[in-house]
């Protein structure tokens, strides 16, 4: 088999990637190691940055985003229960996110992909990449028992922070960054309406609280815990009671209890793997950076990174030039740390450390009060929140 691009991972920057380039007529194959309900069932965040939904809508899949996803042009933080709002609208001249679940999005792909034709190989097993710092890279891997041979121009590492895309760049050339928090997210998923119409960052003496949303009748709710904690200590029951006083009266007057259908810890990690470009390889998304779920950026840096792999991969098939390629790292990158840094920052002022003591929470208070009665600051959250724009690409 030959490709143009091989496309190693169909989560969100693999079939972003694959709908962008199906649409500027460069031939593309997606390869994954699991099958599509794997893929489409993963949970994982549900706030959209606006470039996000502008691209679902230029590649005609927002059908059923337009219909069911929640524009939220304002947010909520709490301290200790004191709840106050940002007006993210009014600060940045209108601009808003939008709650609509990463599963709900991959929905939408994978019913596009069938539709146009975008060739996507499952259950694929010990992916390698050849030759990646050559002009002639292929990839290999095993499927009932064959192995398979796929030629190709350039390879698109969309298989996230396991995958083996990064793996396959020489330690020698890898510079990773990275902080590990001491702590994580218990998290739950239940069939009951939001406490509040837009999403709640609280910050409490007994740790951090998000009341979040998937729909109108779906909610979201997390707590911070010890990496050492284990779901089954968690009843339903000491869920609620727990997330209800981080959350404060004025919230938990609102929330409606009822079971969990989903329950799961997330530990919290910063992580940024550059170059982004080696030979023929390009990693994109989770494969070269992770981000705490704190502001919702992992999927948005995704798709931007995807947008700047395509505009220079079409400028490259269409004039010849490599401009764009050379730039791509660079390019990306520079969105991509001051999106580590907001959502650094961000879980900075809303968790209780292990380690912190009385003068850093009087610090970490003082910068809420601070953002509650300064404009500047509130504005500076909402530009971070709703995502800041692109670097212009160098060739353009």
């Amino acid at each position: 088999m030959r490709t143009q691009v091989a496309i190693i991972g169909a989560g969100p920057a693999g079939m972003f990637l694959a709908h962008l380039l199906r649409r500027e007529g460069i031939e593309a194959v997606v390869i994954e190691r699991h099958d599509r309900p794997y893929v489409e069932g993963r949970v994982r965040a549900g706030v959209l940055e606006q470039i996000t939904v502008d691209l679902m809508r230029k590649l005609d899949i927002a059908a059923r985003l337009d219909k069911e996803g929640l524009v939220h042009t304002g947010t909520n933080l709490s301290l200790d229960g004191e709840l106050f709002h940002i007006d993210i609208a009014g600060l940045t001249g209108g601009a808003s996110v939008t709650v609509y679940g990463q599963q709900e999005v991959m929905k939408d792909l994978f019913a596009a992909s069938s539709q146009r034709s975008i060739s996507i190989v499952w259950n694929v097993k010990d992916v390698i990449l050849h030759d990646v710092s050559s002009s002639a890279p292929y990839v290999t891997w095993t499927a009932g028992g064959a192995e398979q041979r796929l030629a190709c121009d350039y390879i698109a590492g969309c298989d996230g922070y396991h995958g083996v895309s990064r793996a396959s760049i020489p330690a020698n050339v890898l510079r990773n960054f990275e902080r590990v928090y001491p702590f994580g997210w218990l998290g739950i998923l239940a069939d009951v309406p939001p406490a509040e119409q837009e999403l709640v960052y609280a910050n409490h003496a007994r740790g951090f609280a998000l009341a979040s949303m998937r729909s109108p009748t779906r909610s979201r709710y997390y707590i911070q815990c010890s990496l050492d904690e284990k779901i089954e200590d968690w009843p339903d029951d000491r869920f609620w009671d727990e997330v209800c006083i981080r959350l404060g009266p004025a919230v938990t007057a609102k929330v409606v209890r009822g079971p969990s259908f989903e329950k799961s810890i997330a530990p919290l990690r910063s992580f940024v793997s550059e170059p982004m470009r080696w030979g023929c390889l390009f990693l994109a998304g989770d494969a070269a950076h992770i981000v705490p779920p704190t502001g919702a950026k992992g999927m948005n840096l995704a798709v931007s990174d995807v947008m700047m792999l395509t505009e220079a991969l079409v400028h490259y098939y269409r004039s010849g030039s490599t401009v764009g390629i050379d730039g791509y790292s660079a390019r990306a990158l520079a969105r991509i740390w001051k999106a580590e840094r907001f959502s650094w920052w961000f879980t900075s002022i809303t968790h209780r450390f292990p380690d912190m003591d009385g003068f850093a929470r009087r610090l970490q208070m003082a910068e809420l009060d601070y953002i509650r009665n300064s404009e500047a600051a509130q504005r500076t959250l909402a530009e971070n929140y709703v995502g800041l724009p692109m670097q212009t690409a160098g060739h353009e």
